[in-house]
């Protein structure tokens, strides 16, 4: 048995669909799905229903694609709300969420356990340079040519901000880590932005750090007894050893990211036994 993960799927690309479709089983792994699956709940249904065919178990949390508000969501619901519909679909089909109990692995009374945590934590435009505030840091990227649709399309409600979201998110979540490391059980980590602003590797768009995370997380790997940290969002796979803790970057990304003549498959990345 084993712990996999991978993210942005981004299942509103055909190709990244069918190649959903074309995953063999793994019937005795569990699977984790950081976020990005689509940008729709069609596309949520239909990534859970695939999955969850091929894998004992999934744990999902949110990116940012999936909690956009588009045009053809019949819904039409935004921010909170949204979130909390798309929790609703995971539990539908038996998907652990950021909103349930953290899940003792393996629990098989052989291997060592560890607690995996699904986090749903957002930025709050801090991942800028020292030298900008907060008023200076969305021209700043403007001026580059650099605006996430997130300005347009992730909306906060009922907060007056993204930054108030992510404020109230970090103390949540705070509160169950502290609750959860009073185990003395090492943890997994699993929120679909990076927690640390120096492990971003967006050397094309620097600028788009703003949309990455908040600094408020920088220091849970070590508050938190961390063993591993699982995240996406970059499109940028790739392993990072830190303070004894190993970061995995898992994300698939658009057609162009990933060799389509590989599958899927292969960028599954193993969370647990450690590889």
């Amino acid at each position: 048995m084993r712990l996999l993960a991978i993210s942005d799927l981004h299942l509103a690309h055909q190709r990244n669909r069918q190649a959903l479709l074309e995953i063999p089983p793994h019937l005795d792994d569990d699977l984790i799905v950081a976020g990005d699956i689509g940008e729709s709940e069609e596309q949520l249904h239909f990534a859970l229903e695939t999955l969850g065919q091929r894998f004992r178990r999934l744990l999902w949390v949110p990116g940012n694609h999936d909690l956009w508000t588009v045009g053809k969501d019949p819904l039409k619901l935004r921010g909170e709300a949204k979130y909390r519909r798309l929790v609703d679909i995971c539990r539908q089909h038996g998907t652990l969420t950021p909103e349930d109990p953290y899940l003792r692995w393996p629990a098989d009374g052989v291997s060592p356990d560890h607690l995996l945590a699904p986090l749903f934590v957002l930025y709050d435009y801090s991942f800028r340079p020292d030298s900008l505030s907060f008023e200076e840091a969305l021209p700043w990227a403007a001026a580059q040519g650099i605006v996430c649709s997130d300005e347009y399309l992730l909306h906060p409600q009922p907060y007056t901000s993204r930054q108030e979201w992510c404020a109230a998110r970090v103390t949540y979540t705070e509160q169950r880590l502290s609750e959860a490391a009073a185990l003395d059980m090492p943890l997994v980590l699993i929120n679909h932005f990076p927690l640390r602003r120096d492990h971003l590797r967006l050397r094309r768009i620097p600028r788009f750090s703003l949309w990455c995370g908040t600094r408020k997380t920088e220091d849970w790997h070590r508050r938190f007894n961390a063993s591993v940290v699982v995240y996406g969002h970059q499109h940028v796979k790739g392993t990072i050893l830190q303070d004894g803790v190993r970061f995995e970057e898992v994300s698939l990304g658009y057609p162009r990211d990933w060799d389509q003549n590989r599958g899927i498959a292969p960028y599954f990345r193993q969370i647990l036994p450690h590889p």
